[in-house]
């Protein structure tokens, strides 16, 4: 499969504080990649540099479409914290919709392809029964599916997901992560996520981010591994289906 992102030897950070420092990564297409580490590792500055919100002090971004090089990618983004107003007076279906709104001339109605687009991920999602509802009156599951429709409805080439358990129904838990295995037959997905275990369960592969990079190829790592590059011991403990990490006590 041919490469989405290719990262090569990236410092980055803000004014004089470097907090990348030398990097190196390849995204593929098809790939559903886990980024974890600490607190203040970098995990923010590297999505931010794939977004093109940050310019690296030195090395190369390039990304690509069918083998060849672009300046940019088509991508939906689920961020950490929604900063939709729930008290604002608009439906389900106009949230989702506005994911499109880049893609047709301002005041100007969506043509019947798009109109179909968003009737499709309105099904994929399970919201047909609340399309016309005001979100305000939403769970927190629903506004999930309603963020990440409104994410993948463009059909981006990536998807990022930034720590996207951190306000997911727990209901929805388990649906979500289903839905994520069909946007990756599709998208190529990024996942940043403090909860090692639950990452563990789902990528392909694991980057973790603690200044430098350090790549793992699968997802079947070592405690030993994560200790290493998080720099302090970490244990993976097993509950049902969905590991949870647990700290040991360490000094930073």
């Amino acid at each position: 499969m041919e490469n989405l992102i290719e990262i090569k030897d990236v410092t980055a950070g803000y004014g004089p504080k470097i907090v990348l420092k030398d990097i190196t990564l390849d995204v593929r297409q098809d790939d559903f990649l886990g980024i974890i580490g600490p607190n203040g590792g970098g995990k923010t500055t590297l999505l931010k540099l794939i977004l093109g919100l940050l310019t690296p002090k030195s090395g190369s971004i390039r990304f690509f479409r069918n083998g060849q090089e672009v300046s940019s990618l088509k991508t939906g983004y689920l961020p950490q914290m929604n900063n939709i107003d729930k008290k604002f007076p608009i439906s389900v279906k106009e949230v989702i919709a506005s994911g499109l709104a880049a893609q047709k001339p301002l005041f100007k109605k969506y043509n019947r392809e798009q109109n179909e687009q968003i009737e499709q991920v309105i099904g994929q999602m399970g919201l047909e029964e609340l399309a016309t509802r005001p979100i305000g009156e939403l769970s927190g599951g629903q506004l999930q599916r309603v963020l990440l429709g409104r994410s993948i409805v463009s059909r981006p080439q990536l998807l990022i997901l930034d720590e996207p358990n951190s306000y997911v129904d727990k209901r929805f838990e388990s649906r979500f992560y289903q839905l994520l295995e069909e946007i990756n037959k599709e998208s190529a997905i990024i996942l940043v996520s403090h909860d090692i275990g639950t990452v563990l369960t789902m990528v392909k592969n694991i980057a973790c981010v603690n200044e430098t990079l350090h790549y793992h190829p699968g997802a079947d790592v070592s405690e030993e591994w994560l200790g290493e590059k998080y720099a302090c011991p970490i244990e993976l403990v097993g509950h049902g289906n969905l590991p949870h990490r647990v700290l040991k006590v360490h000094e930073h």
